[in-house]
């Protein structure tokens, strides 16, 4: 890493430190501070590391799965909100074609009544009893135009009632969907709920001090991993610059670090990953999808190498998690439940891929 880099992450590094200390897993870079040996006045119910590993590995696996429930309920919910307005739109245009198809059948309604008046005999009828050829002659063109008119009312109608029944198909179909979303829709909050509560629970049972433990092996484990991802200088490669809304999407990002983590929030007071991220460059004029997994298949990949700020990093390999990048090694993201908005190092969760949104 050159020394450039390094001052920079450094001053970032105690910046977070100073900050944090001892927050959500990945909020530092620099190595915490070694675990002083017990002593004699040391409770003896804190339980041993080890014990405190798998607790730890499995509150990671309870808020993993509420991350992925989370992702599937902004999905649905996503596409909840796309169907009630393609019902909303259909639903006005068949009022517009019930409006025209009325107007339609008036007009049908008046050539008929008009034929009734003329004794019921059609203008073809009508043009062979002529004998003046002149009044033939004009006749002829009447009953032509009249031909066309008459052949193009009932084209219209036919039309106007073809499109109302497709009308009124799609907003059947739309319907089913809405209601298979709005199933799906619960089944995920009902799942988020289970795994944060059992996660919940299961914090609730280890003493202060335990907890305080649990905190530094969650620190320990995201220090290792960013090390290792900057151990292989790839932080070398990295000199992307932010492009105009890359800074404007950073901007937003940063500022709303200190704000709690809440599945399914888009803020202003509360975001998860994937709010964060994607009101962060709605604010910067680049709408992007809602999820972190429609971000990963929609938004065009980047090599690592060539990250620059305001590019997002998917996390896990169910692209589960998303933060973005703002240089220097580091990230702003939305932990999980439990957290709030910070800085973390942008190698201390495993990289699925990295997306650009306004490539």
């Amino acid at each position: 890493m050159g020394a450039g880099k390094r001052g920079l992450l450094a001053a970032a590094v105690t910046v977070v430190c100073a900050v944090t200390v001892l927050a959500a897993p990945g909020t530092a870079f620099a190595a915490p501070t070694p675990t002083p040996a017990p002593t004699p006045s040391a409770s003896p119910s804190v339980a041993p590391d080890k014990d405190l590993e798998a607790v730890r590995e499995k509150l990671d696996g309870l808020y993993h799965a509420a991350a992925v429930a989370t992702d599937q309920y902004n999905a649905a919910e996503e596409a909840a909100d796309q169907q009630s307005a393609a019902i909303v739109a259909l639903a006005k245009k068949i009022v517009k074609g019930q409006e025209r198809l009325a107007e339609l059948k008036k007009r049908a309604g008046a050539a008929a009544a008009a034929q009734y008046r003329s004794g019921g005999l059609p203008d073809e009828a009508q043009l062979m009893l002529s004998d003046d050829p002149e009044d033939f002659l004009n006749g002829a063109g009447r009953v032509l135009q009249g031909q066309r008119a008459t052949k193009g009312l009932l084209e219209e109608l036919t039309r106007t009632q073809e499109d109302l029944e497709q009308y009124a198909d799609d907003a059947s179909a739309q319907w089913e969907k809405l209601e298979a979303n709005r199933k799906a829709k619960a089944a995920a909050k009902k799942k988020v709920k289970q795994q944060i509560a059992a996660a919940e629970e299961l914090e609730s049972k280890l003493e202060k001090k335990e907890k305080e433990r649990l905190a530094r092996l969650e620190q320990e484990a995201a220090y290792k991993a960013q090390s290792t991802w900057l151990d292989s200088g790839i932080l070398d490669e990295i000199n992307g610059k932010a492009s105009a809304q890359g800074k404007k999407a950073v901007e937003y990002a940063t500022s709303q670090i200190g704000k709690p983590y809440e599945w399914g929030a888009e803020g202003p007071g509360s975001y998860d990953c994937s709010g964060l991220t994607s009101q962060a460059w709605a604010s910067a004029g680049q709408p992007i999808p809602r999820t972190s997994q429609e971000q990963w298949k929609q938004l065009k990949k980047i090599d690592i190498k060539d990250m620059r700020p305001g590019d997002l990093i998917i996390y896990n390999s169910d692209a589960s998690h998303v933060a973005m990048y703002i240089g220097d090694g580091a990230i702003v993201h939305a932990p999980r439940p439990g957290r709030t908005v910070t800085i973390a190092g942008a190698g201390s969760m495993p990289i699925l891929a990295v997306v650009r949104p306004d490539a």
